[in-house]
């Protein structure tokens, strides 16, 4: 699925695609055989055609042709020009003459409609999909999840340690992996999640022992402690301090680890120096099928978060 109908961007230099545009002829093999394919918007039209470049050809993509929903008016103008300066999939639609020239029409709308048929047919709760990031707001991150076709994966759905904004884990165009939470077939909607695939609070607490000083920050300000991130599904308490504002950066002595209890004794060092871009994140797992996931270790008092995956 993901290698048919991947996120946009990810096709462009592929040498299928650099082939399909390579002459006139595999050209209009593609064009028959419908095969989705790669360009590069240049320019979009006051009318709202957009300009694309597909190898040595300059193609064009109709107003209504830019993407699902803009017929009928349930998608917004700003899909087709928020497009200008990035790749865009499409398929042919047709080969026309221009002064001797061949100048394609072509069809963001047509792939899309092929990728959303395969989407609701083919991804199933639990799959792990690709996905890239596109636009991020205060509730969630926006994604594309095949010929942009988009989805969301809720702020609370990121990780397991609370964060602000999803700007502290994700950046716009940052490929990541997503877990397909639910389909609505009637909606033609994807729900996504993204916390399971960043480890269970054992497999994070493996990388660290009681005796060790490592970097954190500051998530959570309560009356009685600081919540501190050691990785973005792992938190310790450390002691209050009126320094402290929640995303400062701080390096931690850990002084023990309770897994009986699900918890971290930490003591802060001292204040670190901020780092603008998200971390790189560590995936636990990268392909597959999730039928449950639970966070707690076994023989935790505390139940922690679980996450059951509809058959």
């Amino acid at each position: 699925m993901t290698k048919q109908f991947p996120p946009e961007g990810r096709l462009l230099d592929s040498p299928e695609n650099k082939a399909a545009c390579a002459c006139p002829e595999s050209l209009r093999q593609a064009m028959e055989q419908g095969v989705i394919l790669e360009g590069m918007a240049l320019s979009c039209s006051p009318e709202h055609h957009l300009t694309v470049s597909l190898g040595p050809w300059i193609g064009t993509i109709p107003r209504e042709e830019a993407a699902l929903g803009i017929a009928d008016g349930s998608t917004r103008e700003i899909a087709i020009l928020s497009r200008v300066g990035k790749p865009v999939c499409f398929t042919v639609s047709s080969l026309e003459e221009q002064d001797g020239e061949i100048h394609p029409i072509l069809s963001r709308r047509a792939a899309q409609q092929q990728a959303l048929d395969a989407i609701m047919t083919g991804f199933a709760s639990g799959q792990i999909i690709q996905a890239t990031v596109t636009h991020l707001e205060p509730f969630g991150a926006f994604v594309d999840i095949g010929c942009g076709i988009p989805s969301l994966i809720g702020v609370e759905n990121i990780s397991v340690s609370r964060i602000p904004h999803p700007g502290v884990r994700f950046q716009v165009g940052q490929e990541i992996l997503a877990v397909v939470l639910d389909l609505d077939p009637i909606q033609k909607r994807v729900y996504l999640t993204h916390k399971e695939l960043l480890g269970t609070w054992e497999e994070n607490a493996a990388r660290f022992q009681p005796g060790m000083t490592v970097p954190g920050v500051v998530r959570g300000i309560k009356d009685y402690g600081v919540f501190i991130e050691l990785t973005p599904n792992l938190s310790g308490l450390a002691e209050q301090n009126p320094c402290f504002t929640e995303g400062t950066r701080v390096s931690v002595y850990i002084k023990a680890i309770l897994p009986q209890r699900m918890k971290f004794k930490l003591q802060v060092i001292d204040c670190l120096p901020p780092i603008p871009q998200p971390q790189p994140l560590e995936y636990f797992l990268r392909s597959g099928q999730l039928t449950k996931w639970k966070y707690a270790p076994q023989g935790c008092s505390k139940v922690g978060m679980e996450t059951i995956f509809s058959s």
